[in-house]
């Protein structure tokens, strides 16, 4: 077995701070859209289970500065996923008023999209894309995130979310308002 020596330490500088995460990297349009994706590999996912109270879902989004959680079962598999828009929309009321149930009574499997509407973009697919492709299906979609999956479609591998795509390129972009054509987007950087 090798032999590996031990490090030397360093006094800590007085007065020395925590590192804080680099802002992500500015894109333009005609970037690879890789360069906006969250890639599952380096980012865990953030999850839920659907019997989880929408309360506590809400705080574990907040926790982990995320604005959609996938909903697994108990082997892993995706059963749907709950959205931000999902708990603080009129969804929760409308169910507690169908349901004559309190909030403290929902769970996530009340709320969330399930699995058999999903639709994500095939990996390969985005290999070919740029920043403009993603920011337009966005608008074609009108939906604040859009998966990315492999191995056809048996896994998510990733996530394109429209204000992380908007903050990269120094916009301030909503799926209710995403800019109408290029022209607009290419105003507003302009600004």
């Amino acid at each position: 077995m090798r032999e590996y020596s031990a490090l030397t330490l360093a006094p800590l500088a007085r007065g020395a701070r925590v590192a804080e995460p680099q802002p992500p990297e500015r894109v333009a349009l005609d970037d690879p859209a890789f360069a906006v994706m969250t890639d599952l590999r380096t980012v865990r996912a953030a999850t839920t289970h659907p019997h989880e109270p929408i309360d506590r879902a809400h705080a574990h989004m907040l926790q982990r500065g995320v604005r959609l959680l996938f909903v697994l079962d108990a082997h892993g598999a995706i059963v749907g996923v709950l959205t931000a828009t999902d708990l603080l929309g009129e969804k929760p009321l409308r169910f507690m008023q169908s349901r004559g149930a309190a909030r403290a009574d929902l769970a996530v499997g009340d709320l969330m999209t399930p699995a058999s509407m999903l639709e994500a973009i095939p990996l390969q697919d985005v290999a070919q894309m740029r920043v403009g492709h993603i920011v337009a299906t966005h608008k074609a979609v009108r939906r604040q995130h859009i998966m990315v999956a492999e191995d056809g479609g048996m896994r998510v591998r990733g996530l394109f979310s429209l204000s992380q795509v908007a903050r990269q390129l120094g916009l301030e972009l909503h799926t209710t308002e995403v800019a109408q054509t290029f022209a607009d987007i290419e105003a507003a950087l302009v600004r």
